[in-house]
């Protein structure tokens, strides 16, 4: 799809379709050349940033799923790029499918799309961190196969019990305020203590979260649930020699990213019974996951539907967009990533 009418003015290229903010796209698409592509593949792709069939696009608004025919935004793909590009929009909070460096060296700047995100992630890890206390897949699978009085194994009370947040930021702090009023005591680590402002919106009282250090949250949390973004200081932050630290009976909850978790380690755990349950929502290999996972009915498996509401996607396209208009009239990205946010202001 295309609507330009100028070979020669500044464009916008759509990478993906839009589900939800068609109304916010269609007044983009009214007011500036916007060329979408919803299909291909990536050698198609890399040919035309070659050819100059985007050599005056400015902006990429990128939606998650046009890695199908893309492939990861990874530095030979960024050196494709026409010169004339200046910013990539990318919908979605974690940007590990871009080479953010790769970008940097050649000026261009890369947004996404955090804080809208924060509720419905929240919501999924308590989801899973509920249903992990109780084994529910356990149960749920005995009685989708008419075996009533099959399996009814005992669960866990969350009052009581220690959640360590690995991660206390938007998604983390959200995690807080949803598990607080269930009675389980707080406690977090990050690679620093949060502000007092970050505190003081928490509003927690007695019940604020205690900083800790990691390895301390690992030997003292009954359910660790993580929340960092996946970089090469935390691939595989989580691993054997971290689980063998925490207590008998562990819970884990991951709605981050898959490769934050050695999954070897994770089934290894489980299979042995050091670990009571898990609830996920990544995996290392996405799409596909590992057959220990699969098999093991103390794991609790969602296919990365963390967003996955209608108002949550919606708040998220409107956010990518934003984000283009303010980086073609304003030359800015409202929500810049934390390594471009110092450019931005």
């Amino acid at each position: 799809m295309s609507n330009c009418g100028s070979s020669e003015q500044p464009q916008v290229l759509m990478l993906g379709e839009i589900h939800h903010a068609n109304d916010v796209f269609d007044g983009l698409c009214q007011s500036v050349c916007v060329k979408q592509i919803t299909n291909g593949t990536r050698g198609q792709f890399l040919d035309d940033c070659g050819s100059g069939t985007y050599s005056n696009v400015v902006a990429i608004a990128r939606n998650v799923d046009s890695i199908r025919f893309t492939g990861r935004f990874d530095s030979d793909l960024i050196a494709k790029l026409p010169s004339s590009v200046k910013f990539i929009c990318h919908n979605g909070a974690g940007y590990d499918q871009i080479d953010v460096k790769a970008c940097t060296e050649r000026g261009i700047l890369v947004s996404n799309t955090p804080f809208v995100v924060n509720d419905a992630t929240a919501d999924t890890a308590m989801l899973l961190l509920l249903a992990a206390l109780r084994r529910a897949w356990i149960p749920q699978s005995a009685v989708r196969n008419g075996l009533w009085d099959h399996t009814r194994p005992l669960g866990r009370d969350p009052k009581g019990l220690t959640l360590g947040i690995l991660g206390l930021g938007g998604i983390g702090s959200a995690v807080a305020k949803r598990a607080a009023p269930f009675g389980l005591k707080l406690q977090y680590h990050n690679q620093s203590p949060a502000r007092a402002s970050v505190m003081s919106r928490l509003n927690l009282g007695d019940n604020e979260p205690k900083y800790v250090t990691f390895e301390e949250l690992l030997r003292t949390s009954d359910i660790i649930s993580v929340h960092v973004p996946l970089s090469a200081r935390t691939r595989h932050l989580i691993g054997k020699k971290e689980i063998e630290m925490m207590k008998e009976n562990i819970i884990i909850i991951n709605t981050a990213r898959g490769l934050i978790i050695d999954e070897n380690a994770l089934v290894e755990g489980l299979e042995r019974g050091k670990i009571w349950s898990v609830g996920l929502d990544v995996f290392e290999q996405e799409p596909e996951i590992h057959p220990g996972l699969m098999k093991n009915e103390n794991a609790i498996l969602l296919p990365h539907i963390g967003t996955a509401t209608i108002d949550t996607r919606k708040c998220m396209e409107v956010t990518m967009l934003d984000n283009v208009k303010n980086g073609l009239f304003h030359k800015q990205l409202l929500t810049p990533v934390p390594e471009h946010a110092q450019a931005a202001r």
